[in-house]
């Protein structure tokens, strides 16, 4: 996937700029993207401030980071209930 041009910050902004009343196709056409993206954009961000972004990002990498911790004890305890099993 291609990364955007624009930062989450930015993108806030831009929205902020349609609640404020300017015309859709204005602020499209000012920062160069398409109606579609806009309103992709808007679907995705609406009402998020960007302190609430960086928390949300920073919630995502730790739920990545727990679910890889827990995949490998999951494994390892399948592991250890194997050999365990063989002994008996």
């Amino acid at each position: 996937m291609r990364k955007s041009k624009f930062s989450e910050s930015q993108i806030v902004g831009i929205l902020a700029e349609g609640d404020a009343g300017l015309a859709v196709a204005e602020i499209c056409r000012k920062h160069g993207i398409s109606n579609a993206l806009y309103y992709q954009w808007k679907s995705k961000y609406a009402g998020v401030s960007v302190n609430e972004l960086k928390r949300i990002r920073e919630l995502e990498s730790e739920n990545s980071r727990l679910k890889k911790m827990y995949a490998e004890l999951a494994l390892e305890n399948t592991a250890i209930k194997d050999v365990l099993s063989r002994k008996l």
